[in-house]
């Protein structure tokens, strides 16, 4: 067998950050810990687990977590996560709660999914749709290759996924239920400049104005995505955070420094114009 050249040898020693001997390990362990009916479908780099047909599951594992995995390293990410992480699908709301009770003594927030770094792992209510799954997959792929990224950017671009397709090879969201109530509150003149929003601190980003915040940064997110500019914006806040860990000076630099009140105008006008469905 021919020996690799050593920068290709080096590239796949870092792609491969756990073999498959390891997940298979880390598969079978999971299964002494599950109650009957789940399948385990490794699908690097994470682990899916699943309660509904193991057709079912395998589907998912393949049709939404490769696919999105595989899109959004494509477009953005260089590092997988730090651990293989577990990707939990309920298949209905009473399985969701019941589970997350019992494996992780956790009571969800949310009715459709979220991430857990605490138990390294994405836990999902599948019946709702396999868009959060997407949204939740780009968390764990921020933290390992953007930890200092802000929420609003964390949640804007996941939320951008939530409905989402391919064109030219690559990843886009389409328009989805968050518009309705964010061209309500354009109307209501009561949406936060993008400084303000740019500047929130989690807290004040999960708890204020949650389902507003979540829409404004997903469809900022879009507007770029729409103008070419996304991926672009995200590469400079990533090489920029440390001087700009708001994004905002980055976000006004890709947007060619426009007077950020005639842009918010500019904007809420073209997100006024979008359809959903």
């Amino acid at each position: 067998m021919k020996s690799l050249p050593c920068t290709l040898s080096a590239l796949l020693l870092f792609t491969l950050a756990f073999t498959p001997a390891e997940y298979n390990q880390h598969a079978e362990q999971l299964k002494k810990k599950l109650p009957p009916g789940f399948t385990v479908v490794v699908q690097p780099p994470f682990v899916v687990i699943g309660d509904e047909p193991p057709a079912t599951v395998r589907t998912r594992a393949a049709s939404t977590v490769q696919w999105a995995t595989d899109h959004l390293k494509k477009t953005y990410f260089t590092n997988d996560p730090a651990d293989i992480l577990d990707i939990f699908l309920f298949k209905n709301n009473a399985s969701y709660e019941k589970h997350t009770k019992a494996l992780f003594n956790d009571r969800p927030t949310t009715p459709f999914g979220y991430y857990s770094q605490t138990h390294k792992a994405l836990v999902m209510n599948i019946e709702t749709g396999g868009g959060t799954l997407v949204h939740e997959i780009v968390h764990p792929f921020i933290h390992a290759n953007f930890p200092d990224c802000p929420a609003w950017f964390n949640e804007g671009l996941g939320s951008l996924y939530e409905q989402s397709a391919e064109k030219d090879g690559h990843i886009v969201g389409l328009t989805n239920w968050r518009l309705p109530a964010l061209q309500d509150a354009i109307k209501k003149d009561s949406l936060p400049s993008f400084q303000s929003l740019t500047s929130t601190t989690p807290t004040e980003f999960y708890s204020k104005d949650r389902g507003t915040n979540y829409a404004q940064a997903r469809y900022l997110c879009y507007y770029l995505q729409e103008k070419h500019l996304l991926t672009k914006f995200y590469k400079q806040f990533l090489e920029n955070h440390k001087d700009d860990p708001t994004g905002y000076q980055t976000l006004q630099a890709v947007l060619s420094n426009p007077d950020m009140k005639a842009f918010q105008k500019t904007w809420q006008s073209y997100i006024l114009t979008l359809t959903f469905p």
